[in-house]
């Protein structure tokens, strides 16, 4: 693909590219004086767990053909594209990183008698000699390598996913034949084009399979997870440590939001969703991501974020922070009653347990605690009773989900092996009551009003109950603030 030289119709009135044209002259000097690059790649980290994923799923689905796309890049504006990750199914079967993710590659299971041959269609590395794809990597802005950096050779390919690799312009030919197939839908749109669906049902129960099959995390997955809660948490301490300055601007908030996904970028990919940064009444907000107000002096800081490693697994985890250092009266009622609920929905992760036990483990303690408060007509027992649920009113949200290399993993799963579900071993989770104020809620003391907390950790559910990933991070309200008052001197 080359760059576009302007819309249809007179050019003349179109700008199009802005490049210089390319001459004979220079066509033919650059296909010449070029050393051989090529290597020897060594298996990528999470190949043989990669391989492990597919003969899963291939036992799921004998003797049909499976296509897992990658996804394409997606335009940001007019010739700019937003930085390009791939499908998380396609990563997770395949073992890709975001170091060397290519766009459009497609992942096929093709069917044989004895399970499933794996075969990446891909762009491999451009030649440069005068061949028809010669001038590609230096005239493609897409795909090209003196434009977005190297990619690998089929050859190459082969050696880091240990699997067969062939060229994206044979997919189409090798889709025929009348094998029944089930495609990974919307995210390819050219993939989907060249499979029409013969049954809606067999392709959603496709991508539900595939996202069950990641609601156990493998050692490398939670090693990968330990690694993002650890690099979150560094982030985190980059923040505290720069709260003085960015409460002396006007948009302290994006100055937070800019200290930890610099953090997330330099240990990873970047934060594996957009920050939350929400000071004052935003944090009233369950997604600000905005981020363009000031930290008020003596307001609480809501800082809800994960980097996201080159694996593509991300932690999740909420502080709620007094800018100061220090908790008011009022911060601490709240955040104590956060705290408490939160304690209490942990307790309630382990083996066995419904999913949404530790949700309603800690809702009892909301509502208990607003009860205490006179804020709940009828009592708690009343407010949460399914037909009431009063006390939503005040924390409408879910305390928590799956978690892995999408911050709300495992989507697709149907509703019986995760929302009413019971949790294993190998799962996990995060675990986040909160409490949102809003600023005029008349129900509500006017020292309560504009108050947000919430406090989110990552556990990992084991055979005797659960290990907290972020443990280190102080969640108790003194511990904050011995933590803050060490690290803002």
């Amino acid at each position: 693909m080359t760059p576009s030289s302007g819309a249809s119709g007179d050019d003349r009135f179109v700008t199009g590219s802005h490049d210089l044209p390319v001459t004979p002259a220079l066509a033919e000097f650059f296909k010449r004086g070029w050393a051989d690059t090529n290597v020897s790649l060594p298996p990528l980290p999470a190949t043989a767990y990669a391989a492990k994923r597919r003969a899963a799923v291939s036992a799921r689905f004998p003797g049909e053909r499976l296509v897992v796309p990658a996804g394409g890049l997606k335009v940001r504006s007019n010739d700019c594209d937003y930085p390009f990750r791939p499908h998380t199914a396609f990563a997770h079967l395949t073992g890709e990183t975001a170091t060397e993710a290519v766009p459009e590659a497609v992942l096929v299971l093709e069917p044989t008698p004895s399970g499933h041959e794996a075969i990446l269609f891909t762009h491999p590395r451009s030649p440069r000699d005068g061949g028809p794809l010669g001038a590609q990597f230096y005239r493609d802005r897409r795909h090209g390598e003196l434009w977005v950096g190297r990619r690998r050779t089929l050859a190459e390919t082969e050696d880091a996913f240990d699997l067969a690799a062939a060229h994206l312009e044979t997919l189409e030919a090798r889709l025929g034949g009348g094998i029944p197939t089930r495609v990974v839908r919307d995210v390819d749109p050219a993939v989907d084009a060249l499979v029409p669906p013969h049954s809606d049902d067999a392709d959603r129960e496709l991508h539900s399979v595939l996202a069950e099959l990641r609601l156990i995390k493998d050692e490398w997955e939670v090693a990968q997870l330990a690694a993002a809660v650890g690099h979150t948490i560094t982030g985190f301490q980059d923040v505290v440590c720069e709260l003085r300055y960015a409460s002396g601007l006007a948009r302290g908030e994006r100055w937070v939001e800019g200290v930890f996904n610099r953090r997330a970028r330099l240990e990873g990919n970047g934060p594996g969703y957009e920050t939350i940064a929400a000071a004052g009444a935003h944090a009233c907000v369950l997604h600000w991501i905005r981020n363009d107000g000031p930290l008020p002096e003596g307001g609480l800081l809501l800082l809800d974020a994960g980097v996201e490693v080159d694996s593509f697994y991300t932690a999740d985890l909420t502080r709620t922070l007094p800018v100061g250092g220090r908790f008011t009266d009022a911060q601490r009622r709240v955040y104590d009653l956060v705290y408490a609920a939160q304690e209490a929905g942990m307790a309630a992760v382990r083996p066995g347990a419904r999913f949404r036990d530790f949700h309603q483990a800690a809702m009892r303690v909301i509502a208990e605690g607003l009860d205490d408060w006179g804020l709940l007509p009828g009592g708690a027992e009343a407010a949460l009773d399914p037909e009431s649920g009063l006390y939503r009113r005040y924390t409408l949200c879910s305390s928590g989900h799956m978690l892995g290399m999408d911050v709300h993993d495992c989507a697709k799963a149907r509703a019986e092996t995760y929302l009413d579900g019971v949790l294993e071993a190998g799962q996990v989770l995060t675990v986040e009551p909160g409490l949102y104020l809003q600023p005029d809620d008349l129900t509500l003391p006017e020292e309560l009003r504009g108050i947000g907390v919430r406090i989110e950790d990552d556990l990992l559910v084991t055979e005797e109950g659960a290990v907290n990933l972020s443990a280190s991070l102080p969640r108790r309200a003194d511990e904050v603030e011995a933590w803050m008052s060490e690290l803002m001197g």
